[in-house]
C-alpha cells in the first residue's frame, strides 16, 4: 500500500566543465544580438540625431507624417523648426520627428563681424 522511495537511483552523469556548460551558448547569444540588433539600432540613431542637428534653411525635409517640405526657419538651440509645405501653408515640425533631409539648400550666412 505504501510506496517506498527508489534508494537505487544513481547520480546520473556528471558536468565536466561543472554547470558552466550552459553558459558559454548563453555568452554567444548575448554576442549574435549584439552585432545583430544593438549595435545598428545604435548607429542609425547616431546618424538620425546628426541629420537632425545639421537641418538649415531651404533644406528639403520629409516628416514622420509623410508631408514633404522646406525649412524655412531652423534656429539653432531648439528643437523645433518651420516647414513650409506650399505658399500660403507652413507648420511648426519637431527635429525629432523628422525621417530624412532630401535636398541641401543654401549655406548658413556668417554674421557680420562689423
Amino acid at each position: 500500500m505504501f510506496i517506498t522511495p527508489a534508494l537505487a537511483q544513481g547520480a546520473g552523469g556528471s558536468d565536466p566543465f561543472g554547470g558552466l556548460g550552459i553558459l558559454f551558448p548563453m555568452l554567444l547569444m548575448i554576442v549574435i544580438f549584439y552585432f545583430l540588433l544593438i549595435r545598428p539600432q545604435q548607429q542609425r540613431a547616431k546618424q538620425h540625431q546628426e541629420m537632425v542637428t545639421k537641418v538649415r534653411r531651404g533644406d528639403t525635409v520629409v516628416t514622420s507624417a509623410g508631408f514633404i517640405g522646406r525649412v524655412t526657419k531652423a534656429p539653432d538651440g531648439v528643437d523645433e523648426i518651420e516647414v513650409e509645405l506650399n505658399e500660403t501653408m507652413r507648420v511648426r515640425v519637431l527635429k525629432s520627428s523628422l525621417l530624412d533631409v532630401r535636398n541641401k539648400g543654401e549655406p548658413v550666412k556668417e554674421k557680420d563681424a562689423s
